[in-house]
């Protein structure tokens, strides 16, 4: 991911494709690799106990959660991120929510307009349910002992 080196994220299965000029209203249900270069207002769920990995490409944009093992982020996310395995912000991400991961990578200039919490994986699933129940929940919403973090590396 970062500077000129491939991603170390690697997922067996079949790749869907959402296109540059294509627009998803509604949620996306899916396993192996999903690629968004057009734009998914919904959110973005990862069948449970499968291999998935969602990549959001330079000009692709998410309006609603995702919620995967695996996320790449070069384009914009307005929801919350949660990653179970591992999460690469490059250089033009810019996520407004909160994110979650066990893993991350994060390039010089990529943007989180949110809190961002290092969960333990096996508190991933505790994480993503009190999100939701929580009055409040969403994308503006800080989890308990949390500082929010505005941050962009130049």
């Amino acid at each position: 991911m970062l500077g000129n080196k491939k991603s170390v994220i690697s997922v067996s299965g079949k790749t869907t494709l959402v296109s540059r000029d294509t627009e998803i209203s509604g949620d996306v249900r899916f396993s192996g690799v999903l690629e968004i270069e057009g734009v998914v207002r919904g959110n973005i769920i990862a069948q449970p106990g499968k291999d998935s990995l969602v990549r959001v490409v330079e000009k692709g944009r998410v309006e609603g959660e995702i919620r995967a093992p695996s996320v790449i982020i070069n384009g914009a996310v307005e929801g919350n991120v949660y990653s179970s395995r591992h999460l690469e912000l490059a250089a033009k991400a810019r996520v407004q929510g909160n994110v979650f991961y066990v893993m991350a990578e994060m390039a010089a200039g990529a943007e989180v307009n949110g809190s961002m919490a290092h969960v333990a994986e096996a508190d991933v699933d505790k994480v993503k349910k009190a999100d939701t129940e929580a009055p409040g929940a969403g994308a503006g919403r800080k989890p308990a002992g949390v500082a929010a973090i505005s941050s962009k590396l130049d």
